[in-house]
């Protein structure tokens, strides 16, 4: 593994580094806030079978591109490292359980559920920066902060009823950040590993799924199933920009920039 693959979360950062993490960053979460919009398409096809399918596709498409840049020996040998391997393995393991948890409330029109959801992730993000990490927050981020509990409360007590779905996805995302904030690895060779050790569930998920009842994408009409065709990288897009944005900023930061998300879900949940 070469030292571009593997940096460690402390190392000092220049200016232009952090610039170029709050960039990435606030893209990853712009194009998660549309996601909507996409996954409401999909309302067809189970959601069990859409996160397998995100698995596999979002799996050979970043290797394609590792093979591309001549990247994979790099990639593998992280491998070799069993501390780093179970780390980036359980960062897969989350940010599966959330896709799975999303489109699941999406297709069953519990948009409003999982903007919430993604109102409270920053706050447990923010938490696990300053808790485990030691970051600390300038003021300014104080109340910022302030704003975010502020408005999970007035949102959950709107709401009615106990936010489980909500909480699911704030835990497991912001666990997920937090794996790929301590692994240090570069972008796209920490997702290929991630989607690699989460490839045999997609595999036996599928499997599964067409052995009991069939897949809903055979049947699914053109459109449906050109979605599902660039699915991977839907996926691989956002996931990569978040892995360079967790590398360049401290996660106290990048937990309130996620709340461009909620909003723009939320937005689209209401209009």
């Amino acid at each position: 593994m070469t030292t571009d693959d593997r940096v460690p979360p402390s190392r000092s950062l220049t200016s232009s580094d952090a610039r170029t993490g709050v960039i990435a960053g606030a893209s990853a979460y712009a194009i998660w806030g549309l996601f909507p919009l996409y996954f409401h398409r999909l309302d067809e096809v189970r959601p069990f079978e859409i996160a397998c399918l995100r698995i596999l596709s979002t799996c050979v498409l970043v290797w394609v591109i590792l093979a591309a840049r001549g990247r994979t020996r790099a990639a593998i040998s992280a491998v070799a490292d069993v501390a780093l391997l179970v780390r980036v393995a359980l960062a897969g393991l989350m940010v599966t359980a959330n896709w799975l948890i999303y489109v699941w409330a999406v297709s069953a029109d519990h948009v409003v559920d999982a903007a919430i959801g993604y109102f409270i992730n920053p706050l447990v993000t923010v938490s696990l920066g300053v808790v485990l990490l030691r970051e600390r927050l300038r003021q300014m981020q104080k109340v910022a902060l302030g704003f975010g509990v502020l408005s999970v409360i007035v949102l959950t007590a709107a709401y009615g009823r106990f936010p489980w779905i909500a909480l699911s996805l704030a835990v497991t995302f912001a666990l997920y950040g937090y794996l790929k904030k301590t692994a240090g690895l570069e972008a796209i060779p920490a997702l290929a590993i991630e989607t690699l050790c989460m490839a045999p569930i997609g595999v036996v998920g599928l499997v599964v799924l067409a052995s009991r009842s069939g897949l809903d994408t055979t049947g699914a009409d053109a459109t449906t199933q050109t979605l599902l065709v660039v699915l991977g990288a839907v996926t691989a897009l956002p996931l990569v920009l978040f892995g360079v944005a967790a590398r360049r900023v401290p996660l106290s930061m990048l937990g309130l920039l996620q709340y461009l998300t909620p909003t723009m879900q939320l937005l689209c949940g209401v209009l």
